[in-house]
């Protein structure tokens, strides 16, 4: 297994583990993103890793991109020759979402350990695996339009085939957090466990995949997510021009400082 700088990868029998290791809120950004797609190709080369487990350190699963880190922005803002833009922080979203289709891209079954917030992109990651594994101190939101934004990571494609359109719709426009109980009513999670379990229960589901024959495996997979990963670069494609229109507005950057405030936003649809 190879080493990366904010992941930890393992070989355990016959599943790969990937644990997020940015602890304790496990914001994301493209070097992130790159080094979990590039872990699951490694997996897909390897034919002993028939499915793999992607975990979190720390109380989060993944809050999301982490707009408000002044350090971060300034470090982006110079790359990208600009400054004051909130959402810089991301690092040029179109970059990071061609990495995310890659992860779409993996050819083995992945089980999300959800043991905390999976937040806007972070919801994004945990719906790209097939199968999340989670507990009643879990939140789930996509809290985009809070921010005055647009969903990103292909959830406006994956969200409703997992959930169906309407509880989609109820979360993007609400940006409401959605608990572990209720994530696992709606399909959103597949089994709900004391949150000191979630990592080993989903090491046990994995494990129960891992099972089966492998090229059963592969084949029935790619019948399965045959055409989701193109589905997701084209939302991806709109999403990005959705949302670099609205990280220009003036609600945009209210949103980003009313949730760091921790209070409501005053918009002006502007």
């Amino acid at each position: 297994m190879s080493t990366y700088k904010d992941i930890g990868v393992e070989k355990v029998g016959h599943v790969g583990n990937i644990e997020i290791r940015r602890p304790p809120l496990n914001f994301f950004d493209i070097s992130l993103i790159n080094q979990i797609a590039d872990a699951l190709e490694e997996f897909d080369r390897d034919i002993e890793i028939r499915a793999s487990v992607l975990s979190a350190q720390g109380k989060a699963f993944c809050a999301g991109a982490n707009f408000g880190d002044p350090a971060r922005q300034e470090q982006e803002a110079r790359e990208a020759n600009k400054k004051g833009d909130p959402a810089d922080s991301l690092g040029p979203i179109n970059h990071l979402y061609i990495q995310a289709v890659r992860i779409f891209r993996a050819k083995k079954p992945i089980v999300a350990a959800v043991q905390g917030a999976a937040i806007g992109g972070g919801l994004g990651l945990a719906v790209s695996a097939d199968f999340r594994v989670t507990c009643p101190e879990a939140r789930f939101s996509a809290n985009f339009t809070k921010l005055g934004f647009h969903p990103g990571f292909g959830l406006t494609v994956t969200l409703p085939e997992l959930i169906g359109k309407n509880n989609a719709e109820l979360m993007f426009y609400t940006s409401r957090r959605v608990t572990g109980e209720e994530a696992y009513k709606w399909g959103l999670a597949n089994e709900l466990v004391p949150q000191d379990q979630v990592k080993s229960a989903a090491m046990k589901l994995a494990g129960e995949i891992a099972e089966c024959s492998p090229l059963g495996l592969l084949s029935t997979r790619a019948t399965m997510r045959a055409g989701l990963a193109d589905r997701v670069m084209a939302a991806t494609n709109h999403e990005l021009a959705e949302q670099t229109r609205l990280r220009a507005t003036e609600d945009f950057k209210e949103g980003v400082k009313a949730t760091e405030e921790r209070r409501v936003a005053n918009f002006k649809g502007r």
